[in-house]
C-alpha cells in the first residue's frame, strides 16, 4: 500500500496527513504524538477514529500541522485522519460519519470590525 494523503482544518490548524502501513506510530512534525499533544484529553481526541475502526495499530501516520492552537489542531488532525482512513476503505465512511468525524466545523473567529475594539464589542456610549 502506498501513502494515502489527506487534509483536515479546524479554526486556523491545518493537518496533513500521510497514512503508511506500519505498526501505530504516530509523528507530528517530526516529534511523537505524546511529546506534541502532553494532555492525555487531546490524545484521545485524535486517536478516536483509530479507535473507532480498531485500526490504531495498523497504521503508522506522519502530520505536518500548521496554524492555530493545541485544540483546533488536534481537531484538524482527528478530520484529516478519518478522511485518509475513508480514502483506504470507502465503507468506514458511514460509522465515522455517525460519530461526528466527516464533518469539517466551519466555525471560525468573526474578523475586527473598523472603530470597535472587538467583532461585536463597541466603545462604552458616552450621552455627554
Amino acid at each position: 500500500m502506498e501513502a494515502v494523503n489527506a487534509i483536515g482544518r479546524r479554526k486556523a490548524a491545518i493537518a496533513r496527513v500521510f497514512l503508511t502501513e506500519g505498526n501505530g506510530a504516530i509523528t507530528i512534525n517530526k516529534r511523537t504524538l505524546d511529546n506534541y499533544f502532553p494532555s492525555s484529553i487531546l490524545q484521545y481526541v485524535v486517536k478516536q477514529p483509530l479507535n473507532k475502526l480498531g485500526v490504531a495499530e495498523k497504521y503508522d501516520i506522519r502530520v505536518n500541522l500548521d496554524g492555530g492552537g493545541f485544540k483546533g489542531q488536534a481537531e484538524a488532525l482527528r478530520l484529516a485522519i478519518a478522511r485518509a482512513l475513508v480514502k483506504i476503505n470507502p465503507e468506514d465512511k458511514a460509522a465515522l460519519r455517525a460519530e461526528g468525524f466527516m464533518t469539517r466545523d466551519a466555525r471560525v473567529v468573526e474578523r475586527k470590525k473598523p472603530g470597535r475594539p472587538k467583532a461585536r464589542k463597541r466603545f462604552q456610549f458616552s450621552k455627554r
